[in-house]
């Protein structure tokens, strides 16, 4: 056979690079010879590949290698503070803005309450430009930005063709915000939150599958399968918010009746709850706000919350018995405001799945609470962002000379 193409070379290095990033984050720094018996890759290629993530600042020695046999080994680790990613959100009530360094650690929260339908796309996007330049002050390493956003999106271009409930249509959400912010637009992607939720999410589980649940005003879901976003033909997978549970329920947002979102969404929540004048509806307020403010309620034994509280947890776990015999997950998780009110909503969720699944007992779904809230969506960005160096670490670029390059 003959020899490997350049290119071949090239894309097999970039593959070893990040083969050996994932590994130092999964694990902690380790020597160069740990590298190698956990990478399967020879002392030379890993020492070469070494040579060039210091290179890019992307690693540094971090110390002596304690016990063991043989000689102590330098060991090498992850520079956490090398880059950053950034997450973007466009909800309901509020748009907001979260950066993790390498190893996901939180650096910059910020969140500024907004009406976004009333104030419309273009008004909104001035919004999130300004905290988005806000969190990203003095940051000269954000290796990307992700936009989380409810509805269908287009990724691949970068727009919002339809959100019910931000009213918003064909908006240019990479453009706008490019137009807007020092941000290059090869730079700037645009998701949905339930998928940037279901993949924060799947990052904290040692699962496979999972369906994963917004609850917010909108009811959307991210489904994983195989440890990957299940996306549909046009990449609108998982708007079951919008599954016709009552034909003739109430309007939704989007126009039809009887959607899931109408029995289940934080709109239904606060009205089952709260007379239009009472501070829990009153959406100049913080959303954790108003959830603490219902959970006091709830454990000081108001009947009409917790009237209210059954009420949605019956009509949560019908729609989640749907999924789990449709898509037989391993997990359900419980996000947004579902996740402030797990003492209330999982043991009725719980009831329905047992009376409707069809096999319960066999390896049924577990279903638990969001561990990261109201964040998923932008934390789940902000690894998405990150994402571009754990797949390719070649797109920093290098900061220092590195010697003859060792084989791949």
């Amino acid at each position: 056979m003959g020899q490997s193409r350049p290119a071949d070379q090239a894309g097999l290095r970039r593959g070893n690079l990040a083969l050996l990033v994932r590994t130092l984050r999964e694990h902690g720094a380790l020597s160069r010879a740990q590298l190698a018996v956990r990478s399967g890759l020879s002392k030379a290629t890993v020492s070469s590949l070494v040579t060039d993530l210091e290179a890019r600042g992307l690693v540094h020695d971090a110390g002596v290698s304690a016990g063991g046999q043989g000689r102590p080994g330098q060991l090498v680790d992850l520079r956490p503070d090398s880059v950053c990613g950034v997450g973007l959100d466009v909800h309901v009530g509020h748009v907001g803005a979260l950066v993790t360094d390498l190893s996901g650690e939180v650096l910059v929260h910020r969140k500024v309450v907004v009406d976004v339908p009333g104030i419309g796309p273009e008004r909104a996007l001035d919004q999130l430009a300004l905290v988005a330049n806000e969190a990203m002050a003095g940051l000269k390493n954000a290796i990307g930005v992700t936009v989380s956003v409810p509805g269908l999106v287009d990724t691949n271009a970068g727009t919002v063709p339809f959100s019910p409930r931000l009213r918003w249509r064909d908006v240019a959400v990479a453009d706008g915000l490019a137009a807007r912010t020092d941000l290059p637009l090869d730079q700037i992607v645009v998701e949905n939150d339930a998928n940037l939720g279901a993949m924060a999410e799947l990052s904290t589980m040692d699962v496979s599958d999972l369906v994963y649940l917004t609850g917010d005003f909108g009811i959307g879901g991210g489904v994983v399968a195989g440890g990957r976003l299940v996306r549909g033909v046009g990449g609108f997978a998982g708007e079951i918010g919008h599954m016709a549970i009552d034909p003739l329920g109430p309007y939704c947002s989007c126009g039809r009746r009887g959607c899931w979102e109408t029995q289940v969404g934080l709109g239904a929540l606060l009205h089952a709850c709260a007379d239009p004048d009472d501070p829990i509806r009153d959406p100049a307020l913080d959303l954790d706000q108003r959830m603490r403010m219902i959970r006091a309620r709830a454990g000081a034994q108001d009947r009409r919350t917790l009237d209210a509280l059954h009420q949605i947890g019956v009509a949560l776990g019908l729609g989640v018995s749907y999924l789990v015999n449709l898509l037989n997950p391993s997990v359900v998780v419980l996000g947004g405001y579902f996740a402030a009110l797990p003492e209330w909503l999982v043991e009725p969720i719980r009831n329905q799945v047992v009376a409707h699944v069809l096999a319960p007992g066999a390896g049924g779904a577990k279903v638990v609470g969001s561990r990261l809230g109201f964040t998923a969506a932008t934390t789940g960005g902000a690894l998405a962002s990150l994402r571009r160096v754990l797949e390719d670490p070649t797109v920093v670029p290098v900061v220092q000379a590195t010697e003859e390059e060792a084989p791949a």
